[in-house]
């Protein structure tokens, strides 16, 4: 199974009493379908997974997949910090009808190589479905540098992608060189540009929840080879896109929905609204985005 394209990390709607509104979920995801997205990632970093109770996680991967439609892959995040927790999500997943997993390194534990190995290989034995690995540091705390994603790749078959979120660009081509067999997907938003450019064929994104037709703008400028094109999209972009790699970054892209006509709304504690200086950055960003294009 690949993934290339645009495939929005999709964040979590609440309603006013703070249940997962099913309803804003599926017209955040019609919308994003509309605007020529090629997949969603549910229940990962930016929906809140952890916040989120099983039966939610499976409500959301239902809603995703009906909204889908077997037009576009449902990714299900399945992590968490030992085998049998994200073997439990992903037996969910799967049953909500989920086509893959995402899958970050054990969190709350510092693993080594061997373990982390160990990890992939222990869940990937329990499951059916394809899996994508995650390489976030700054989520897992682990940073799987491509010596170890190839051996992971090289050790369970199942792993057939990686999400590659360290934000160093070059391991783009390094991983493209340790492990061709796997597709490389860019996981972080301020460096999508240069991702494809290096040879990543997908993207995982939160800025496309928001801004998913000038997502998809830049994807298929790099796909046609048309730098001037691309770098004029990426631009615009790019402001939002510097909001990814924060801690905020589910509040300043719920922020953002709500401001570009989706359904951001609340976020879940520990998570608090943004105060009035993370708003003035909001705010500057998404007037970027609808600045028009300098080509």
């Amino acid at each position: 199974m690949r993934f290339p394209g645009i495939i929005p990390a999709v964040t979590t709607p609440f309603d006013p009493t703070g249940a997962v509104d099913r309803e804003a979920l599926g017209r955040n995801l019609a919308a994003l379908l509309d605007a020529g997205v090629h997949g969603f990632v549910a229940t990962g970093t930016m929906g809140e997974a952890g916040s989120l109770t099983p039966a939610e996680r499976r409500l959301v991967v239902e809603t995703a997949v009906q909204a889908a439609g077997g037009r576009v892959p449902v990714i299900a995040g399945i992590s968490s910090g030992t085998p049998a927790a994200s073997i439990a999500f992903a037996d969910d997943a799967a049953a909500a009808g989920a086509d893959a997993l995402m899958l970050l390194p054990p969190l709350g534990y510092r693993a080594d190589a061997r373990e982390t190995v160990a990890f992939y290989r222990m869940v990937a034995d329990a499951v059916a479905l394809p899996i994508m690995a995650y390489n976030n540091p700054e989520a897992s705390g682990v940073d799987m540098p491509p010596a170890l994603i190839a051996r992971i790749a090289a050790e369970v078959e199942q792993v057939v992608a990686i999400k590659e979120c360290s934000g160093d660009a070059r391991r783009i081509a390094a991983l493209l060189n340790a492990a061709p067999q796997l597709e490389v997907l860019v996981g972080g938003d301020d460096w999508a540009l240069e991702g494809f450019s290096a040879g990543a064929t997908g993207w995982v994104t939160g800025v496309a929840d928001c801004a998913p037709a000038e997502c998809v703008e830049l994807y298929d400028a790099c796909v046609a080879a048309d730098l001037v094109r691309a770098r004029a999209v990426y631009a615009r972009l790019l402001p939002l896109g510097r909001l990814d790699m924060t801690p905020k970054l589910v509040q300043f892209f719920k922020g953002a929905q709500d401001a570009l006509g989706f359904t951001g709304g609340p976020v879940r504690p520990p998570r608090l609204p943004l105060d009035e200086a993370d708003r003035a950055v909001l705010d500057e960003a998404v007037a970027a985005l609808r600045a028009p294009a300098v080509v």
